[in-house]
């Protein structure tokens, strides 16, 4: 008698706990669905979604992780709720992972490879090796100061590519240039750059007609610069369908996940390293205490040029990794 009094007693202990657990899944479950409600819709503005939005595919684990919690507690609401956002945000993630062969058949090769020097503090050798194992046409440089450019010529990269337009900078953020293995020939006007230096070349690819590449360096989405992050990515030119073939590279501060960078993709670019499977491997904060997060550099190609691979490498001293996108442009 005693110990099924003990029993009657323990249960309205446990049924409340229960049910608390439960409301409280439930509450977290419609915590996601709203955020994916904001993914979906491109809603994301103002200091605080705007930054969190790069992690959304950190944000969907997480939602695995809340499924299976939902699922262990009998929580048919809350299960039933994040069923919904997994498939939500499977549908916007899963697809970096697989690419999509874009490369066009028969294309002249051009090799691209996009480099944040993080105040011109990252490695110059570990940047020229890479330049010489790869065979790198094309790098796209920025936070590049003037003592990175002394760096870079020491490593022997002029050697290597020859041709350059660059704007150094003293010390920060603000520098970027271009090195190319073929002639280059500036180009003037093609838009208003709003955040660091974004220098346009032609570049004079053999076998057709030259290749516009761009500079890429809006600033970063801190909470006072948000506007102008914004501005920046929507400066960006968007992808001809005559001219000269024209590839973006560099930090965009972006990610799939922002909207106005899925606008600038629906101008006709495609990511390089999305296209190939890679687009899930993240490129910042490298050499910090967490590992990389997020996915913020690219190499943006449109419709007369694709990438059949694509290589995340580290760099000492950045605080980015590199990305390399193996390029086929048409004639």
């Amino acid at each position: 008698m005693l110990v099924q009094e003990d029993v009657e007693t323990a249960a309205p202990e446990v049924r409340p706990r229960r049910v608390w657990r439960r409301r409280l899944t439930v509450a977290l479950a419609v915590l996601f669905a709203a955020g994916t409600v904001v993914r979906l819709g491109g809603l994301e503005t103002g200091v605080f979604l705007v930054p969190m939005a790069a992690f959304t595919p950190c944000f969907a684990v997480l939602a695995l992780v809340v499924l299976g919690v939902a699922v262990l507690l009998r929580s048919r609401a809350a299960a039933a709720i994040m069923l919904v956002v997994c498939g939500c945000l499977a549908w916007c993630v899963a697809p970096r992972a697989f690419g999509d062969g874009a490369a066009p058949a028969g294309g002249r090769t051009l090799r691209v490879l996009t480099a944040n020097l993080n105040g011109g503090r990252g490695d110059a050798a570990v940047i020229v090796d890479l330049v010489r194992r790869l065979d790198v046409d094309v790098l796209s440089i920025q936070e590049l100061t003037w003592s990175a450019k002394v760096r870079l010529t020491a490593a022997g990269l002029d050697d290597l590519l020859p041709y350059d337009i660059s704007v150094p900078d003293v010390r920060g953020p603000e520098g970027s240039g271009i090195y190319s293995r073929h002639p280059l020939r500036e180009r003037k006007g093609l838009f208003r750059p709003v955040g660091h230096h974004m220098p346009v070349a032609e570049v004079s690819l053999p076998g057709g007609s030259p290749v516009e590449v761009v500079v890429v360096h809006p600033v970063a989405p801190v909470p006072r610069t948000v506007p102008e992050w914004h501005a920046g990515v929507a400066s960006l030119p968007p992808a001809p369908t005559s001219g000269p073939p024209r590839i973006l590279a560099g930090d965009f501060n972006a990610t799939l996940d922002h909207a106005v960078f899925r606008d600038l993709l629906g101008t006709g670019y495609t990511d390089a390293a999305a296209s190939t499977g890679n687009g899930l491997v993240p490129t910042w904060p490298h050499g910090r205490s967490l590992p990389p997060l997020v996915t913020i550099d690219h190499v943006l190609t449109d419709a007369r040029a694709g990438a059949v691979a694509t290589q995340i490498f580290d760099v000492p001293g950045s605080d980015h990794r590199a990305l390399f996108a193996d390029l086929r442009v048409r004639p």
